[in-house]
């Protein structure tokens, strides 16, 4: 069940059906009607271990638990407006691509990719999100 921990015009969001924090941070914010979501990794919110299989795989857990917090938040998909991802090695780009273009399909959010030395537990991929409803 998702949480909701409220503190002046900010709300925390919280879901299981995504990774608890690994660290000193909140999977989601809301403020009025933008939604800023962390960045997410692709552990398994079930086993608390990272998913195994590549950039694809790894891609594919991170959206399905930025969708989590993204739904506990009452967001979804087409609510994003901005996305940033990491990935350890730009080579992976058009492979997440094709990962990324299955779940913003219509209205493509701005989005940036880097290049990053390290993400944390050794992911392949790390993205981050800001969404605002109308």
């Amino acid at each position: 069940m998702a949480s909701c921990n409220t503190s002046g015009n900010r709300e925390v969001i919280s879901t299981p059906d995504a990774p608890a924090a690994i660290g000193p941070y909140s999977q989601g914010i809301r403020v009025g009607k933008t939604l800023y979501l962390a960045g997410q990794i692709a552990i398994d919110p079930v086993t608390g271990k990272l998913v195994e299989g590549g950039i694809e795989a790894q891609t594919h857990q991170v959206l399905k638990n930025l969708g989590a917090v993204l739904k506990a938040g009452g967001f979804d998909y087409s609510h994003v407006v901005q996305v940033q991802a990491f990935v350890a090695d730009l080579n992976d780009y058009k492979a997440l691509n094709e990962v990324y273009a299955t779940y913003f399909s219509e209205s493509k959010p701005a989005r940036a990719v880097v290049e990053a030395a390290r993400i944390p537990r050794d992911a392949l991929v790390e993205i981050m999100m800001v969404a605002v409803r109308q």
